[in-house]
């Protein structure tokens, strides 16, 4: 029995009536994926591994095989998330920082006619800091500066905050960086919190294509936000969608429409390294 025919039994069997649809399972070159993202006038799934992997990004089908792999001439110091804007360029999120002391946190843009290039790619960086950190590291009561989620939205990044610190892992912080080449210091826009244990953190972030929609991916829930203004988005209704399967490392979420997204999960703990598809409706 092939290990296809295996993972789609453990998953018929551990999540019956589930919300989440597998759709394939990812490649060995993708045991780590942490970011995820669609965009205009392509048809693959952007895909990127996190810190301690090769700075590539993957060009997936839906079907879990990798149609492209483009080389970035940027070293992945700890790539957490992927976006990309109106035109179709990609943004890198190189903001992981599990221990709260990076001073080169950073958001790197892919040109889109860089994505049919064979060789290394060049990038144009987009460097950030936040406003309110001072210590490099700060106390671990302050070790709310990890991130591993973001987005692109009219002309600026939103960057939602992991925090590692204890019985408060589901508290987020709201970033706003202005997508333009520069150095610049972020905006705090506001909070939010999920739950206190760590199946709570926030791991991966996007706005639907009409703007009215937002989620938010932890390990067990999709976060839904709607009717929100401009870009409070935490000031809109916050809907908690509990994602009825087995709880993995889930760590990018990206959507495939305005209904209807993508998931993927790292291959850890007892999980495939999968890609899913989940209905908002």
């Amino acid at each position: 029995m092939n290990k296809l025919i295996i993972s789609l039994l453990i998953l018929s069997a551990s999540c019956e009536n589930a919300n989440i649809k597998f759709l394939a399972e990812l490649p060995k070159s993708l045991d780590e994926v942490s970011g995820t993202e669609t965009t205009v006038n392509s048809d693959y799934i952007w895909m990127l591994n996190d810190g301690g992997n090769s700075p590539k990004l993957y060009g997936v089908s839906a079907k879990g095989n990798i149609k492209e792999e483009i080389k970035i001439d940027a070293k992945n110091n700890d790539w957490e998330d992927l976006t990309s804007d109106e035109e179709g360029n990609l943004y890198i999120g190189d903001f992981g920082n599990n221990d709260s002391k990076r001073k080169n946190l950073s958001i790197l843009k892919v040109k889109k006619k860089a994505l049919n290039d064979k060789g290394k790619v060049d990038i144009d960086r987009i460097s950030f800091s936040y406003p309110n950190q001072e210590k490099f590291p700060p106390k671990n009561k302050n070790l709310y500066f990890d991130c591993e989620a973001f987005f692109y939205h009219k002309n600026n990044f939103y960057l939602f905050t992991k925090s590692r610190v204890k019985n408060d892992f589901g508290k987020t912080s709201l970033y706003k960086v202005p997508a333009k080449k520069g150095k610049h210091v972020a905006e705090l826009l506001g909070t939010f919190d999920t739950c206190n244990d760590m199946d709570c953190w926030i791991t991966s972030a996007d706005i639907s294509s009409n703007g009215k929609s937002m989620v938010l991916l932890s390990p067990k829930s999709v976060w839904l936000f709607t009717d929100f203004e401009n870009d409070n988005f935490f000031n809109g209704t916050a809907t908690e969608i509990p994602i009825n399967g087995r709880i993995s490392q889930k760590e990018s979420i990206c959507f495939k429409d305005n209904n209807t997204l993508y998931i993927t999960d790292e291959k850890a703990h007892g999980s495939d390294g999968n890609l899913y598809e989940f209905n908002l409706n």
